[in-house]
């Protein structure tokens, strides 16, 4: 059992902690839409904001209708940034742009509020990687995703495919209502979680959006195959020492709240202790920064009853986030780090075999850095990308 645990152990460690942001108090309630012209995607409000937001141009504040899971309607906000003199013919192409973990409350998300910062290293890598994409001539959509943005919509889903991809697609949406010279052309990218959620939108995107004209996806760094690994923990799982243990824990919680707050068919609370139950109720609007600093010394296995290879759980999780390795229109760039061990390298590894096995159009370039980390080969792969998926010409 000692050696079971150390391997377990092990392998948590390697999932730990995708990514960071600050503390916030959960916003007040708001209603849902009583109108018979709502509609997911509809636009709200969109709030011009000055240059130099997110280190960026032509920005604005959107909100903007999407639903949960349960196709409930709930208000979501993000950020649009439109380039600079006249569009093309046929409008400016948009990219939308997935953030990565942040949290799971209110204000978490970062995109919406002009006032909030995510930590500086992590503000850099990301508006740096918009940065690119406006320069090129794309106008940029950025959601918060559901719970994450200025409404309190209930904790946030973290790691549910289909509300990630929701927020997306409505948000390349109503950034069209609100600005009628974007295109109906579009792209997503996104890094870590919001790899994981670029990938939903592409496949969500097939269905639920056909009458724009999608052209591909960028994935650095994807959450994938987690619901596989997921199911090995237990009571017997032991603290883990650290940052890294701390970072960990934050990750296996967030989940476990996710799906509390969305699925109550996994049941998890009959998988919880009563520390586990009062722990999650304490946690459940933080912020990722706090979220792990509140996370010191705890053991995974304090929070739970019984392995959660038990009764519903399984099932659930992988309704509620398996990326799709199947049913793709159009080309996928995944960008993976052989030495990553947040989303460890042997997880991207199996998504590509099981794309690569479906017969998927995918390309893939492999790096050495660090978790989401570009090299200078990896920037040029995606300017080829969408200079290559937006090559013909955008729709109107």
């Amino acid at each position: 059992m000692r050696a079971f645990a150390r391997t377990l152990a092990v392998t948590i460690l390697a999932l730990g902690g995708l990514l960071s942001a600050p503390v916030v108090q959960p916003h007040p309630a708001t209603a849902t839409p009583d109108g018979s012209d709502w509609a997911a995607g509809s636009l709200i409000t969109a709030t011009a904001q000055p240059d130099g937001w997110h280190q960026l141009w032509g920005g604005a504040a959107v909100e903007y209708w999407t639903t949960r899971s349960t196709g409930e309607p709930v208000r979501a906000s993000g950020a649009l940034f439109v380039p600079a003199g006249q569009p093309p013919a046929g409008g400016w192409p948009i990219m939308a742009w997935d953030h990565g973990t942040t949290g799971l409350g209110p204000r978490c998300g970062c995109q919406a509020d002009p006032e909030r910062e995510v930590l500086p290293y992590r503000r850099r890598e990301e508006d740096a990687i918009m940065r690119f994409f406006l320069a090129k001539g794309y106008a940029v959509v950025a959601p918060d995703y559901l719970g994450l943005g200025v409404f309190d919509t209930g904790p946030h889903p973290y790691l549910e495919l289909s509300t990630e991809a929701g927020a997306t697609i409505d948000l390349v949406k109503a950034a069209r209502a609100a600005r009628p010279e974007l295109s109906r052309t579009w792209a997503v990218s996104g890094a870590s979680q919001g790899g994981h959620a670029a990938l939903g939108s592409s496949s969500y995107q097939v269905r639920t959006a056909p009458e724009l004209d999608f052209r591909g996806t960028i994935a650095i760094d994807p959450a994938s195959d987690v619901e596989k690994m997921l199911p090995i923990a237990g009571p017997w799982v032991p603290a883990l020492p650290g940052q890294a243990g701390q970072d960990v824990d934050a990750f296996f919680v967030s989940i476990l709240i996710g799906m509390r707050a969305a699925r109550p068919d996994a049941q998890v609370d009959s998988y919880l202790t009563d520390f586990g139950r009062q722990l999650l109720d304490s946690v459940q609007y933080d912020c990722l920064g706090e979220l792990t600093d509140r996370m010191a010394g705890i053991a995974p296995g304090s929070v739970l009853s019984r392995p959660l290879s038990e009764g519903p759980f399984p099932a659930v999780l992988r309704d509620y986030m398996t990326v799709a390795t199947r049913g793709y229109d159009a080309p996928i760039l995944l960008l993976l780090n052989a030495t990553d061990i947040t989303v460890p390298s042997p997880l991207h590894a199996a998504l590509a075999a099981q794309l690569a096995a479906n017969g998927v159009g995918f390309e893939t370039v492999v790096g050495t850095g660090g978790h989401t980390e570009l090299n200078p080969q990896m920037w040029a792969a995606m300017d080829a990308f969408t200079d290559r998926v937006f090559a013909a010409p955008t729709v109107s």
